[in-house]
């Protein structure tokens, strides 16, 4: 698959943060090569940072389309294909309370269901009408690495004006999504729901709602996602210039003035004006600054005892359900007594959302795609790239879906309908402080658990920095896209993630899903809270260089990502 571009982004996107203490240092690596975290510094070739190609794998690591790769492609097989076209444009978007200019797929917010069944082949042409380079990452789903949309890293950048071919095969059922993996575009409009449907689903159902939430900035008020990175990063907000047209008032002169008596009124007169002029100039010059200077977005105050604190960075003007603010929300319909699958997505920049369905409890029945022992439930938790399903019987009535932004005080809502007319406004949902489960209290269904086993190496991640420097990283070091945590196919691998921060962080693994402890969840985003620390196991089994990040998009992108890569 080929893309032509004319620049390579290295480590763009939402990519991973972590860098770690090895259990045990591989002897292909040498001793001297290994820092006090235990990460390989040998890595890619970084110097074509401005040419066509990816960065060059070093020859003891598996490249993204080598053969080890398309071996394990292989052994899933290869079923019908299913055929999508994608279109990352500049559009407007109706979201409701009103429209805003931004980026989606299409002319659609979320962008179009891509649905397939598991076994399938999965090919989609992503075209790119944007102003810069893009990608599409697969987020949860266990593909080929060179079709996991990394630009830098497993593929070339789509450049504006090019297409790029994506193709595997969705062997896995779940819930999932896609979204770019370039810069913090995640944070615009672009991103849409994958359900890999299973061709043996246990569950039994009468209708299926997906609902994706969101956090929204974009075009309001000026406001785009890499002006609140740059804010964030203290290289914007209310004192900064974020460029733009200028409009420079004309001198209001002396030309409309009366001539004085003689020379040397004339000169003290013309002096006066001059300085008048300059002042009230200098001032309109300064309020259309203002005027075109987007606002501050950083969260003041505010905090989540659920989230260990601070609940984000970020203060939103909106929030999402569906593309949609609470003022116009979507509507579900279906009949009293049907069984709804909702699979719940949260495409959030930088947002935690505690949902409920007023008047009814949940059951519980997969996250990240895995099924779980079914569990019920008043209200879930769900981090930023976490997806959970759950399944309500039906009562008759209007019912809203609500999304509560955690620690922000503000929330969306859907609405779920079984007919006639219902109300506009609805009260809080008492659900939502009612009870309420977090993935730590799932346990994964015994079809998915993973057999017991001693890891054969484990690697420690403590993720460091703070919001006031904003210099987020793993053992302080901020992403490099040359290093890279080594594992060998075949090994059990234990990650054991130290958040040393006073901030809470969702991190995220490409291209495998990991374990919770004691038999609990399998999951590929999992929440930290501050000051805390978990292990998690996974199985080395898909061969490739790998991002693992906070999906914080503006964590990532300030630095906290890394790179696990497979060994020859």
């Amino acid at each position: 698959m080929h893309a032509h571009s004319r620049r390579a982004v290295l480590g763009a996107g939402i990519a991973a943060a972590g860098t770690g203490l090895l259990g045990a240092c591989s002897p292909s690596v040498p001793p001297d090569t290994m820092g006090e975290s235990g990460m390989d510094g040998n890595g890619m070739d970084t110097s074509g940072k401005g040419g066509d190609a990816v960065a060059a794998p070093r020859p003891e690591y598996v490249s993204p389309d080598g053969p080890e790769v398309m071996a394990a492609e292989r052994q899933r097989g290869a079923g019908p294909v299913r055929r999508f076209q994608l279109l990352a444009t500049a559009t407007t978007l109706d979201l409701g309370a009103r429209t805003v200019k931004s980026w989606a797929y299409g002319d659609m917010l979320p962008g179009q269901e891509i649905r397939v069944t598991a076994g399938d082949t999965l090919a989609l042409t992503l075209t790119n009408n944007l102003p810069q380079p893009t990608s599409l990452h697969w987020h949860g789903i266990r593909l080929r690495n060179d079709m996991d949309g990394a630009p830098g890293l497993t593929q070339r950048p789509v450049g504006t004006g090019t297409a790029y071919d994506y193709r595997f095969t969705a062997a896995h059922p779940g819930t999932y999504w896609v979204h770019p993996h370039s810069g913090v575009q995640l944070d615009r409009g672009l991103y849409a729901p994958l359900i890999v449907e299973d061709p043996k689903e246990p569950l039994s159902y009468d209708k299926e709602w997906v609902i994706v939430l969101d956090d929204w900035l974009d075009g309001v008020g000026g406001s785009t996602p890499d002006a609140v990175l740059a804010e964030l990063n203290g290289r914007g907000g209310p004192g900064m210039d974020h460029g733009g047209p200028r409009r420079v008032p004309a001198p209001a002169g002396s030309a409309a003035s009366p001539a004085p008596a003689n020379a040397a009124l004339a000169a003290a007169a013309n002096d006066k004006t001059k300085g008048r002029t300059k002042g009230k100039a200098k001032g309109r010059k300064g309020r259309a600054k203002a005027a075109l200077r987007p606002p501050p977005r950083s969260l003041r105050g505010g905090g989540s005892a659920l989230l260990g604190g601070v609940a984000g960075d970020v203060a939103y003007p909106y929030y999402l359900a569906n593309g949609r603010t609470p003022h116009s929300p979507q509507v579900f319909r279906a009949k009293t007594g049907d069984r709804v699958r909702i699979r719940i997505i949260n495409a959030g920049g930088d947002t935690a959302f505690r949902v409920a369905l007023g008047g009814h409890q949940m059951t519980v029945t997969h996250t990240d795609g895995y099924p779980v022992v079914p569990a019920r439930t008043d209200a879930l938790l769900v981090g930023m790239g976490e997806r959970y399903d759950v399944v309500v019987k039906v009562k008759s009535g209007v019912f809203p879906f609500a999304a509560l932004a955690e620690g922000k005080g503000r929330s969306t809502m859907a609405v779920l309908r079984t007919g006639g007319k219902g109300p506009r406004n609805f009260p809080r949902p008492k659900e939502l402080d009612g009870e309420l489960l977090t993935a730590a209290r799932l346990k994964a269904a015994e079809q998915v658990r993973l057999s017991p086993r001693e890891p054969d190496r484990t690697i420690r991640m403590r993720l460091t920095g703070s919001m006031r420097h904003y210099d987020w990283s793993i053992n302080d070091k901020p992403y490099d896209p040359a290093q890279r945590y080594p594992v060998r196919e075949g090994e059990r691998v234990r990650m054991t993630f130290i958040n040393s921060t006073s901030m809470w962080h969702p991190f995220h693994l490409h291209g495998h899903t990991f374990a919770l402890p004691d038999g609990g969840a399998r999951k590929d985003t999992a929440i930290l809270l501050p000051h805390s620390r978990v292990s998690v196991d996974f199985d080395a089994d898909n061969p490739g260089l790998w991002m693992i990040h906070c999906h914080n998009v503006y964590h990532s992108e300030s630095g906290m990502m890394t790179v696990l890569g497979y060994q020859r």
